[in-house]
């Protein structure tokens, strides 16, 4: 067990995602003392806290309880700004599921807002520090595939089974580019740091939508979605790699998920940024077949929390953390200059940045290794 005081942490929004987290922090992660969740409809905390053992209160309950120092916020994309201010002002660090929000404008105020109140503000996913793409970013560190040239990313998936009046899904930050799109981006910069220039065509080739599952409760209702359903791009990072995106709501189910790195002496395929494990394969130059190159890095199950976790350890030993507000705020501009794009017919140029840390270092939690959590997770 670490020796370090845990941190106390709390929930702001109840709903499918927070269980997956509160299991995960609550047992996954020595550093964590989760005490608290809270949210709007009572009802639905109260059900949370009674199923983990935590207490249930309301939101300004929770935010001034003193001994509560990281809010972990998730709640849906359109009440991240609200919810993040809120707490930062009382005097909280903030953990986010993504997006942090959907306007940069509001994205650089939270940031300053935390900066000024000299507060921690991290934002999901942080599936980039999971064993898959830590270790790919192994791979590309040590020039595995040479000098890496260009990427591709991309996710083609059915979102119409996610859509019902009034969801998330419907609304601006929702689509197929801030709401899933986002896993690639984040593992892309997570590996290969920031972008400099972007360009691209954002659309809602479907506004209406009628429900067809004669087994939902709103069979035969057409709403409105109001987000984007196809995304596609061409970008230049700061390093000189080149790169395409393209994200389609409109194709098929199961999805199918592709996230490449392309260089001079190979190529590596990515597992599904959406997850925390998966394969990883290499095609050397020469070579006529794939490997698979083996994950040599802890948390290859749902670490949904992970990211608190780190942020967290940080906190206690005074360094910077790497699901940071710098880099969701990057990620947050290079959709919305994708958006930019499409109305201007320009190239967008970005003016935001961050620091790429170090990867996490390499080794197995709980294994022959011994690595601990705490050693697993410093820089």
């Amino acid at each position: 067990m670490t020796s370090l005081k845990k941190v106390k942490t709390a929930v702001i929004g109840c709903g499918k995602i927070s269980g997956i987290y509160l299991e995960n922090m609550i047992n996954k992660f020595e550093i964590l003392d989760v005490v608290a969740c809270g949210e709007i409809d009572a009802a639905r905390a109260q059900a949370r806290a009674q199923e983990f053992g935590i207490r249930g209160i309301s939101v300004d309950e929770l935010l001034k309880d003193p001994e509560i120092e990281i809010v972990v916020n998730l709640t849906p994309a359109a009440a991240h700004y609200s919810v993040i201010k809120q707490s930062l002002e009382a005097g909280k660090h903030v953990y986010t599921e993504k997006i942090v929000t959907p306007h940069l404008n509001e994205a650089l105020e939270l940031k300053e807002l935390a900066q000024k109140q000299n507060l921690r503000l991290g934002c999901a996913p942080d599936t980039f520090l999971g064993a898959a793409i830590q270790t790919a970013r192994k791979v590309i560190d040590s020039g595995g595939i040479g000098k890496v040239v260009s990427t591709h990313a991309a996710v083609n998936r059915d979102m119409g089974f996610l859509y019902a009046p009034g969801t998330f899904q419907t609304k601006v930050g929702g689509g197929i580019g801030f709401d899933v799109g986002i896993y690639y981006i984040t593992a892309l910069l997570s590996i290969l740091g920031p972008i400099d220039k972007i360009s691209g065509f954002a659309d809602n080739t479907a506004p209406q939508y009628t429900v067809e599952n004669p087994a939902s409760p709103d069979f035969g209702q057409t709403f409105s979605v109001e987000n984007e359903n196809v995304m596609v791009a061409s970008m230049k990072y700061k390093n000189g790699v080149y790169g395409t995106m393209n994200f389609n709501a409109n194709s098929i189910w199961p999805q199918v998920p592709v996230l490449t790195i392309y260089g001079t002496e190979g190529i590596l395929q990515l597992a599904d940024p959406d997850r925390f494990g998966g394969k990883v394969l290499l095609q050397k130059k020469g070579m006529s077949e794939w490997i698979e190159v083996p994950n040599s890095f802890g948390y290859s199950e749902n670490s949904r929390g992970l990211g608190v976790a780190e942020m967290a350890w940080a906190m206690r030993k005074g360094r910077p953390h790497r699901a940071s507000i710098e880099m969701a705020s990057h990620a947050v501009e290079i959709l919305n200059g994708v958006v930019k794009s499409t109305e201007t017919g320009a190239v967008q140029t970005m003016e935001t940045a961050f620091e790429l840390l170090p990867a996490l270092p390499e080794g197995y939690i709980d294994h022959y290794f011994g690595k601990s959590q705490e050693g697993a997770l410093i820089l």
